[in-house]
């Protein structure tokens, strides 16, 4: 990647800088216990995290591309909790509108380095999963060695990407099944959770076939799993 320009480093060295002067030590280290983090924590609400993008980024004018992946990486430099989220929040803005196919490479970069389900989750479903949803035939490939790989978190977020198109009444049915049935007997409970999350958005518009598919499998299924997938079907059906 270029040199990013100045008005790039000035934006990011601004939200850091802004961030770093809400801190709350108190928040931080509740934070930090809550999700198990091995970064440095500021203790700054998500809301405050999301207005510091949002300053910058109208400061830069409209978001291109280029830019917007400039500025998450710059964001995403050290070991700082909100620096990383505010990295997210510049790359989940317009990532439909934005990012391209190709850019699943450094999203998987992030996915890789982020270790908890506060920063996986936002950037599988509305930054890789807006891009898989607008070009899904472009994508599959990468998606289905996210399903395989050796880390949960990454195999979460392959199931995570299918919401958007679960959500926009396009859903892959073959591919989450596929990738759901893969990972079923799993022991991780956030790939268990990630399952019955993706059925359940599914069961919402197509209640037949999260009941005919948790019906089958169901003494394969863990608890979660199951209480997941089934608590918005219809009450004659659950």
């Amino acid at each position: 990647m270029d040199e990013p320009r100045p008005e790039l480093l000035a934006a990011a060295a601004g939200v850091r800088e802004a961030l770093a002067g809400m801190a709350a030590p108190g928040r931080a280290e509740r934070d930090r216990a809550y999700l198990r983090s091995d970064l440095t924590h500021l203790g700054v609400p998500v809301p405050e995290v999301r207005r510091a993008v949002t300053a910058a980024r109208r400061v830069l004018g409209p978001p291109t591309r280029q830019d917007t992946l400039a500025l998450a990486a710059l964001l995403w430099t050290g070991e700082v909790y909100e620096y990383r989220q505010a990295a997210v929040e510049t790359l989940t803005a317009r990532a439909g509108a934005l990012l391209r196919p190709e850019d699943l490479t450094e999203l998987e970069r992030y996915l890789r380095a982020s270790r908890t389900w506060a920063l996986v989750d936002p950037l599988a479903v509305h930054a890789a999963g807006a891009v898989v949803a607008g070009d899904p035939g472009a994508c599959g490939a990468t998606l289905d060695r996210w399903a395989r790989d050796g880390d949960f978190w990454l195999r979460r977020a392959a199931l995570l990407c299918l919401l958007p198109g679960v959500r926009a009444g396009a859903p892959d049915l073959p591919r989450l099944s596929r990738y759901a049935d893969a990972m079923l007997e799993e022991r991780e409970f956030f790939i268990r959770k990630a399952i019955g999350w993706v059925l359940r958005e599914v069961s919402v518009r197509d209640a037949g076939f999260v009941a005919a598919w948790v019906r089958q499998r169901r003494p394969r299924m863990s608890g979660v799993t199951y209480r997941e997938a089934v608590r918005r079907l219809p009450g004659d059906v659950r």
